[in-house]
């Protein structure tokens, strides 16, 4: 999305208006979208056409809902584009979403069920956001069978907020907050924000560019091929596999501690880059810093104190000579988000890099996620969900009514249950 394509002063107006509309959805909501589209620099949805099969970006797109007793009942999405999102939309009383004074008894409460009886909205607009998602995905399993399932849901209360859940599954089965339950909220302010802008015309247009796997895949394959740069090298310089597999696992773990702060930023990128200058320092600087990661204390080369990192890895801090290209890939590598790499396959990362039959194959097959979902979201996490939501609305039921040891033992219940059933 180039900064041409959009309209600030048109972004500006239209928060500005739907901050102080008060009327129904039906009312707003395609005026909201289509100047949202324009302030984006995004098309309009199309008018509808007679025949069905061809309404794949529109307002109020028919679905069908085929019920079990043999009867069809229509229904009719606010807006719809095929392969990118289903949209529904509210526009909730500003009454009712206003912030909740938390009651003191809730200071004896666990933090999840905290967490949900303090939000700055009342249940009530909990609860229609919630049967406006439900309203959603009821949709995309009405859809004909050869659009699938879009990857986004947005739930939108006109002039407060749009939600954004997604499923790159393409089962329907598993919309979760995105990014994160942090995140999922976007107020209307941060509309005007670069990267909201980004993340709405990327849903827009390139939906699937989102994929967090996608990006995991890429960072972990590249990551893949530069350990088998380095094991090659370490294989010719005859070192036992053993040894070359517990320093490699010792570099990708200090990439990782770095880029989860557990070492200051930069700071092993940094001496990374200064070694592959001075590659004759490389074994001393790296044995040096794992030492007191070990033992935890100051590390003059990041100028740090370091807290201990206990387990054993680096209770063997020997390091393996590298020349400058070697040190080179290291550096490269640790230059890459490490929360993209999938922790699950370090393992075989270095098993292919160590073997030189698999070693052609590395990062040529890292696609779990896909098939673990298919198994899992079914059988444990949709069931899971369901009980939790179930506990969590009783507690809340419960501490409303003044009970709060009651809504507490609903918690520990359900925590209970979870650990002598699902975990067996």
């Amino acid at each position: 999305m180039g900064d041409s394509s959009l309209n600030t002063a048109i972004l500006e107006k239209l928060i500005a208006d739907a901050k102080a509309s008060g009327g129904s959805e039906r009312g707003t909501y395609q005026t909201f979208i289509n100047r949202l589209c324009e302030g984006l620099g995004l098309p309009p949805p199309d008018m509808n056409k007679e025949d069905r099969a061809l309404n794949d970006y529109v307002y109020e797109r028919r679905v069908t809902f085929n019920h079990a007793d043999g009867s069809a009942t229509s229904g009719f999405m606010d807006c719809y584009k095929r392969d990118c999102f289903i949209l529904e939309a509210k526009q909730s009383p500003r009454r009712m979403r206003q912030p909740k004074q938390p009651d003191a008894n809730q200071q004896s409460l666990p933090m999840d069920l905290k967490a949900k009886t303090t939000k700055p909205t009342p249940r009530g607009w909990d609860q229609l956001m919630l049967a406006a998602r439900k309203q959603a995905e009821d949709y995309a399993r009405a859809l004909p069978v050869d659009h699938g399932y879009p990857p986004f849901l947005l739930i939108i209360d006109i002039g407060h907020v749009i939600e954004v859940y997604a499923d790159f599954s393409g089962q329907g089965k598993n919309y979760a907050h995105f990014p994160n339950r942090q995140s999922y909220r976007i107020s209307m302010d941060c509309i005007l924000e670069a990267n909201t802008q980004q993340l709405l015309t990327k849903i827009w247009t390139d939906p699937h560019s989102l994929d967090p796997a996608k990006e995991s895949a890429r960072v972990t394959k590249d990551v893949a091929e530069r350990l088998a740069v380095i094991a090659k090298y370490l294989e010719g310089k005859k070192y036992d596999a053993k040894d070359v597999a517990e320093f490699l696992m010792r570099c990708l773990f200090t990439m990782f501690a770095e880029d989860v702060g557990l070492i200051p930023d930069k700071g092993f990128e940094n001496l990374l880059n200064m070694l592959k200058d001075t590659p004759q320092n490389f074994v001393p600087a790296m044995e040096n810093l794992w030492k007191t990661m070990n033992g935890g204390g100051y590390e003059s080369r990041l100028n740090t104190t370091l807290k201990e990192f206990n387990g054993g890895l680096f209770k063997n801090s020997r390091a393996l000579p590298l020349e400058k290209d070697q040190i080179t890939e290291l550096y490269i590598a640790s230059r890459r988000e490490w929360k993209d790499v999938e922790p699950a396959i370090f393992g075989t990362l270095l098993e292919r890099a160590l073997n030189p039959r698999e070693r052609s194959k590395l990062g040529a097959h890292y696609t779990p996620r896909a098939y673990v979902e298919r198994l899992v979201i079914p059988t444990i996490i949709e069931p899971l969900r369901q009980d939790w939501q179930t506990a969590i609305d009783k507690a809340v039921d419960q501490q409303a009514s003044g009970d709060v040891e009651a809504a507490l033992q609903t918690v520990k219940d359900f925590h209970h249950t979870l650990c002598t059933t699902r975990v067996l």
